[in-house]
């Protein structure tokens, strides 16, 4: 590709034709500040906070947009630039509900950030503002356009990334708002519950909705059995709210921490994530076995991707396997077999689980998740809610000791905790799927070919019985989208499809720690997250969901064999089309 020699602050640069120059500036340390801009989602210049001077040039230029070109000379940091950005912010905080002291992004804001760089007077235009109703209407989010600065990230990730288009612009000029169509509320519209709006927003106008203060009454509760569960991606995100380096593996501290908080008991769903594959894997060698069975046979563990599929391609919901999520079979688990092994009333057993996930509020209100004939979870977190509850007890995980799961069934394989990442899902059903049919292990567990982060991958596995597997990857829901569409047109070539809602799978998930876009633009967090569960995997005794013991003891004592009628009495659904705008 032909190279562009140009300068930035007289320091000479050289980077392929067609580079913006916000990103020639960060090869040589310049950093150049954005509030609209995010890498791979939207580069629209609407903010205008990343304006340069380009020598020659009447005007100031968007650098997040413009291009170098050979011999440009460009500024970055004069009196007209900072000048022009600290305008742009005092005109952006004139139309903002500046309530930082209570909102949930304060200290990790965007907009304050850069407000208190530039010394903005936060009251020096006055005039009309904007008033907007807020929009709780759903169970998993709120919307607050009183704090929103148009800079319509959310937009873009909805549209670009997750192909669901379920908010946009409404209005013009100074009416502008971020909505959706004919003004409807989001709990009307194809709203999946991913979160990834609330992930890119350099704001507080997006949040999940708080479940922290019900966690906390159904503890101090002397009638109520309180059980925790957390969730394989939770472990390499929670640490980031606590100063760790991205992707450090803090399980150990997590367990201690809920111990703290005064959980009865400390599970880990990598457990039931060893089950789900148990039930999923011997489901796909059935239909594997039967000529008039639905293939390919899609994994059903996303719930964004559950609400997407529902809502997009009702008419494939017969290619879903049945199996229930691991933080529902969780629940299940807990308040069948649990409760009955222990004595325990499951009407006064209160299951809580920290998960990745802001669809998981969404999930536990599921019909047909009631096995206990109470709901399989009673109250879902993500990572950042459990993060404030921690802090609102002072509990720091930088001061704590580690500490294991609780027995009998806290031990989960690594397997399982492969379910934190894109494609760990089909690497773990894998391990297990050749072992049933081959009936060995296989010698070489590691399934390279499904890791990574490309958006659609692929593989080919060749079984003992001569049957041979074709296999897909897919995140984010435009991606899986092109599956759909396949399979649809009756083109797919796959029997197995793995789909995850979220970009990079639930470590990257709608209610994961929140990082700042000057951070997301230069370092590939999902990669970093990943990295440390494919680590922990690479040290593990226990590879396979199928040597976990607890398995072996659970199919013992309670559901007999994969896919009893006792199982899919607990742990099987069934889905139904959603009718949204």
């Amino acid at each position: 590709m032909k190279q562009v020699n140009l300068k930035v602050n007289g320091i000479p640069v050289t980077v392929d034709a067609g580079t913006r120059i916000l990103d020639a500036a960060r090869k040589v340390g310049v950093n150049i500040p954005t509030l609209c801009y995010l890498k791979d989602v939207t580069n629209q210049g609407s903010c205008r906070m990343c304006v340069v001077e380009v020598v020659g040039a009447k005007n100031l230029v968007t650098s997040c947009f413009a291009t170098v070109r050979e011999g440009m000379e460009v500024l970055t940091n004069t009196p007209k630039v900072l000048a022009s950005r600290k305008t742009t912010l005092e005109l952006i905080l004139s139309n903002h509900d500046q309530k930082c002291l209570s909102c949930v992004r304060s200290t990790n804001c965007e907009l304050q950030k850069l407000a208190l760089e530039y010394g903005c007077d936060s009251y020096k235009y006055q005039g009309e503002k904007n008033h907007y109703e807020i929009d709780d209407s759903n169970p998993y989010l709120i919307r607050d356009n009183n704090k929103c600065i148009l800079c319509r990230r959310c937009v873009a990730v909805c549209d670009k990334i997750q192909s669901v288009n379920a908010i946009g612009a409404n209005n013009r000029g100074f009416k502008t708002e971020i909505g959706s169509v004919f003004g409807h509320k989001l709990n009307e519209t194809g709203c999946v519950a991913c979160g990834q709006c609330i992930k890119v927003c350099p704001v507080g106008a997006l949040y999940e909705k708080d479940d922290t203060d019900r966690v906390m009454k159904a503890i101090l509760d002397p009638d109520k059995f309180v059980i925790v569960g957390t969730a394989p991606a939770v472990r390499v995100g929670v640490g980031e709210e606590f100063g760790y380096p991205i992707g450090t593996d803090v399980q150990g501290k997590m367990v201690t921490a809920c111990r703290r908080l005064g959980f009865d008991k400390v599970f880990d769903v990598n457990m039931t994530a060893d089950l789900t594959i148990m039930e999923e894997g011997n489901e796909l060698i059935s239909r594997l076995g039967d000529k008039n069975a639905k293939l390919p046979m899609i994994t059903s563990c996303s719930p964004g991707w559950i609400n997407f599929i529902e809502t997009f391609y009702p008419d494939l919901l017969d290619h879903l396997s049945t199996c229930k999520s691991p933080q529902q079979m969780f629940g299940a688990v807990m308040k069948t077999y649990y409760a009955e092994k222990f004595g325990i009333d499951p009407a006064k057993m209160v299951v809580v689980t920290v998960m990745p996930c802001t669809a998981k509020k969404t999930e536990v209100l599921r019909e047909h998740h009631k096995a206990s004939g109470y709901p399989d979870v009673d109250i879902t977190i993500t990572t950042r809610e459990f993060a404030r509850l921690l802090k609102r007890h002072s509990i720091d995980l930088r001061n704590l000791e580690e500490s294991e799961f609780d027995d009998p069934i806290g031990t989960g394989s690594s397997a399982g905790n492969l379910f934190g990442t894109t494609g760990g899902v089909m690497e773990a059903a894998l391990r297990t799927v050749a072992a049933v049919v081959n009936g060995r292990n296989l010698d070489k567990l590691d399934f390279k070919k499904v890791r990574g982060m490309d958006g659609i991958r692929e593989a080919t596995v060749k079984l003992d019985n001569g049957v041979t597997v074709n296999v897909a990857v897919a995140h984010s829901l435009s991606n899986a989208r092109k599956l759909m569409d396949e399979i649809r047109a009756g083109k797919s070539k796959y029997q197995f499809i793995e789909v995850m809602a979220c970009p990079g799978g639930c470590l990257n998930g709608g209610g994961q720690p929140i990082v700042p876009s000057e951070v997301l633009n230069n370092v590939d967090v999902k990669a970093l997250r990943a990295k440390a569960i494919y680590d922990k995997d690479k040290k593990a005794e226990i590879r396979q969901c199928h040597e976990n013991p607890v398995m072996k003891t659970l199919y013992k004592d309670y559901f007999g064999k994969p896919n009893s009628h006792k199982a899919h009495e607990v742990l099987h659904t069934t889905y139904s089309a959603q009718h949204k705008l």
